[in-house]
């Protein structure tokens, strides 16, 4: 398995309970299919470098963990359709 780090940006507009359920989706997902997770940090509202959508806050979340190549194209496509997902990058460490 490869390490990766996914950092991703959620609607700050969204309540508390939705942003923890959507981070408890993705950690899921990378459990599910038998990845594991080290870490995920909470960067919390940050400043965007530039307006996305008219807003200039974003909250940050940054999770690493370890998975198949399978699993990262997988966590990209689920990242891409879920509502409240500003951008999302997965690289690898």
């Amino acid at each position: 398995m490869t390490k990766y780090e996914m950092l991703y940006i959620l609607d700050v507009d969204l309540a508390e309970e939705s942003k923890e359920a959507i981070i408890k989706k993705f950690e899921d997902l990378v459990t599910g299919n038998g990845g594991v997770i080290e870490k995920t940090d909470r960067w919390g509202v940050k400043k965007l470098c530039y307006p996305i959508n008219y807003k200039s806050e974003g909250y940050y979340v940054l999770m690493t963990f370890e998975a198949e190549k399978t699993l990262v194209v997988e966590l990209k496509r689920v990242a891409g359709i879920t509502d409240g997902v500003v951008r999302r990058l997965i690289t690898k460490r």
